[in-house]
């Protein structure tokens, strides 16, 4: 079969990764968070602030790689220290946007990720994938829910994870984060003219995944 990558982006809480990983795992390809990535780069914005003037030099003191443990799952390195646990905190949460739409953060990982995918057989989530990241991926997907379900999504998230959180915040800060991600001026949030919306409200993960499980197999039997 010809190998391709698939490219996956939509709004926080969309079920972009849940989706990807299942895709990946059944395809068996390699699943890559970029979201992960930058949210281990606003981890270390947070903890390290005071030691730089701005992103540029900040990018400079950054080594971030992505290994793949068989129980785990992918982990993100920083500065050769596991930070994968410490990236869905509300603090960083709230600071992701920000420290992602700085020019200097966005080209380091871009051409981070793009060198992940050079080989091809990689299943890419986040926002600007398809437009920016992978435009010639084979399979191009958009997702999206509506805010009352992502946010119902990441309440339980949190809860798994000991987070505290309330519906009602949690509709304001993904309402918010998506004004923020489709009008910021580098990579905007937006659709791929070649990308397969899909709305994800009401669905199940099953159904979502063999939908593009579907559009991947038809894609490499070409």
């Amino acid at each position: 079969m010809t190998a391709i990558n698939i490219a996956i982006d939509g709004p926080a809480a969309a079920g972009k990764s849940t989706i990807a990983k299942r895709v990946a795992t059944t395809l068996n390809m390699i699943y890559v968070d970029t979201g992960a990535m930058y949210r281990a780069i606003t981890y270390f914005y947070l903890n390290n602030q005071h030691t730089f003037s701005d992103f540029d030099t900040m990018i400079g003191q950054i080594d971030l790689k992505l290994i793949y443990d068989e129980q785990k799952g992918q982990r993100v390195i920083l500065n050769e220290a596991d930070v994968t646990d410490y990236l869905r905190s509300n603090e960083v949460t709230e600071q992701v946007s920000y420290v992602a739409s700085q020019d200097a953060v966005r080209t380091y990982l871009v051409k981070v990720q793009q060198q992940l995918a050079t080989d091809k057989g990689i299943v890419m989530d986040g926002r600007d994938i398809g437009t920016t990241v992978l435009p010639d991926a084979e399979v191009k997907v958009y997702m999206i829910a509506s805010v009352e379900e992502r946010a119902q999504r990441r309440l339980k998230d949190n809860i798994e994870r000991g987070i505290p959180s309330t519906l009602a915040q949690l509709k304001k800060d993904i309402a918010e984060r998506d004004a923020y991600d489709m009008n910021r001026d580098i990579s905007p949030l937006i659709k791929a003219h070649d990308a397969l919306e899909i709305d994800t409200t009401g669905m199940t993960i099953e159904a979502v995944t063999e939908r593009i499980i579907h559009l991947a197999r038809e894609a490499q039997s070409k």
